[in-house]
């Protein structure tokens, strides 16, 4: 599986008056001191581990040499710098202590072997340091930022004649977003209240200078997250500026032709990425119209919409004699990561989605003639869709020469509205009831799932599903949601392992989101 698309002969656009607007939203963080709450050891439970306390408080560690380690638990997911004392106990100190530490969101990442790791993203990502200490005592402040629950401390060496105690250990931990400005939640369902929490600390800890995909990996701006960070955002933190931030960074740092790209980097410098991908690429236009819905910034509507248009003109270029999305092999659109995933039907009615949008936009821009030329559009597209995707007998959307059929194609089709509310019921229930052999896998498409049961009236169904999947989540152990998470197949990875994927991830943090627009009094 290719997990990148980089553009021939890329180049980036940059627009000086967006960024600097952007710069200029730049937000301040905020630290919180946080201490380990235990030592805990990490013991196998299946196929998986769990912590076990070990000791219900920390102060300082006892005298450790060659080989002895040391586990703590902070109590929470933490993003954040470390820091701690070590101090030799002994003769004196006549050769430099080598430690190891290691950092894991949950406790596998403790017990897996990075040197087994051979997956297909970078090893870099696993956090694993050793660092040499020449001087003792020491204060020892990490450079890094670490995104954890647990760290272990492992002795590699010191020397025979001393040993080194381990204490004051803290974490710096950092965010732009403010517990105290979210509203309480009015809810009487205690797992309701469960899935509110976890979301708002995944949201918190993905909340730094922008809203980062994930603090562990890929600590950066990715466009799909965004759009699913944003709409949270609006009904918790309210960090309406931090949205707006993202959205000029993104318009003005464009790739060939003015495309907005899937991912920006803020350090050492803002530059967009050279990874390409066609939904991506759209979700500007529902970002944008998204925010606007929250907060009447007609002004940043007005400045950004040119961009908007620029991607629906872009995308418009991929379609085929029939007015259908050209299928690609490579990796040109996202939709989910199940295995074996057909986009071309995903795609089709994600473009025909940002039609519908950019023509609201226009709308409220007071362009009645822009409007009707994107409705139009979206209605040829639409006709397309149901001439030569939509399979009568089957009763489903088929993708791709071999007209596979997907969960995802049905959702986005669903979302699209390309069929009346009683046609998109049918739909959605056969899809439940047949489940197709290609599954919804990551928290990303399953909010879009619930997204389109709640868009046609099923919200009871939707409630059932949001917590037999984001709750099971929990069930598993998770204090933040994870990047990827199949209940019929717990330890998948698109990566090849699980020891570099993200269990801190800014698309899986939308229950929240849910619950206070749909389900809270």
């Amino acid at each position: 599986m290719a997990i990148t698309n980089a553009i021939e002969n890329f180049h980036m656009t940059v627009n000086e008056a967006f960024l600097a607007k952007a710069q200029a939203l730049a937000p301040a963080l905020i630290e919180t001191e946080v201490r380990p709450v235990r030592t805990v050891e990490i013991v196998p439970r299946g196929e998986d581990y769990i912590a076990v306390e070990a000791a219900p408080a920390f102060v300082h560690s006892v005298p450790m040499g060659r080989d002895d380690r040391l586990c703590l638990d902070f109590g929470d997911h933490q993003v954040g710098y470390v820091s701690f004392t070590l101090t030799p106990v002994g003769s004196p100190a006549d050769a430099p202590a080598c430690l190891r530490l290691r950092f894991g969101e949950i406790p596998y990442e403790i017990a897996a072997d990075p040197a087994e790791y051979h997956g297909e993203i970078s090893r870099s990502w696993i956090q694993e340091e050793v660092i040499h200490v020449d001087v003792l005592p020491a204060a020892v402040s990490l450079p890094r930022r670490y995104a954890f629950r647990y760290l272990e401390l492992t002795v590699l060496d010191t020397s025979a004649k001393y040993k080194v105690v381990v204490s004051g250990v803290t974490c710096r931990s950092v965010s732009s977003a403010d517990p105290s400005a979210v509203p309480p939640l009015d809810v009487s369902d205690p797992e309701l209240a469960r899935l509110d929490r976890v979301s708002l600390k995944t949201m918190q800890d993905c909340m730094q200078s922008v809203f980062e995909d994930g603090p562990k990996r890929d600590r950066r701006l990715w466009l799909a997250d965004l759009r699913l960070q944003a709409l949270t955002n609006y009904a918790t933190f309210q960090n309406n500026d931090l949205v707006k931030r993202c959205l000029y960074l993104f318009a003005g740092l464009t790739q060939n032709e003015g495309r907005v790209g899937a991912c920006l980097f803020l350090e050492p410098r803002p530059q967009v990425d050279d990874t390409a991908l066609f939904d991506y690429s759209l979700f500007f236009v529902s970002c944008l119209h998204d925010y606007y819905e929250a907060t009447g910034d007609r002004e940043t509507l007005a400045e950004l919409f040119p961009t908007a248009d620029r991607q629906i003109e872009l995308s418009l270029r991929e379609l085929d004699e029939r007015d259908i999305v050209t299928d690609k092999d490579t990796w040109w659109c996202f939709l989910d990561w199940g295995e074996g995933l057909n986009k071309q039907a995903g795609a089709q009615a994600i473009l025909i989605y940002a039609l519908k949008q950019v023509a609201v936009m226009a709308g409220w821009l007071d362009d009645p003639a822009a409007a009707e030329r994107y409705r139009a559009a979206a209605d040829r597209l639409t006709k397309a869709a149901l001439n030569c995707l939509w399979d009568e007998e089957q009763g489903f959307f088929v993708s791709g020469a071999e007209r596979q059929v997907s969960w995802a194609s049905q959702v986005w089709f669903v979302l699209a509205g390309v069929f009346d509310r009683e046609k998109n019921v049918r739909l959605l229930e056969r899809l439940i009831e047949a489940d197709p052999g290609v599954p919804m896998v990551t928290p990303y498409m399953y909010h879009y799932f619930i997204d389109a049961l709640l868009q046609n009236g099923m919200a009871e169904l939707a409630l059932r599903q949001m917590k037999a999947y984001w709750g099971e989540m929990i069930r598993d152990g998770a204090d933040t949601f994870w990047e990827l998470y199949d209940p019929k197949d717990r330890y998948a990875s698109p990566y090849g392992s699980r020891l570099v994927n993200s269990f801190c991830h800014a698309w899986s943090g939308t229950p929240a989101y849910f619950i206070r627009t749909y389900f809270s009094k």
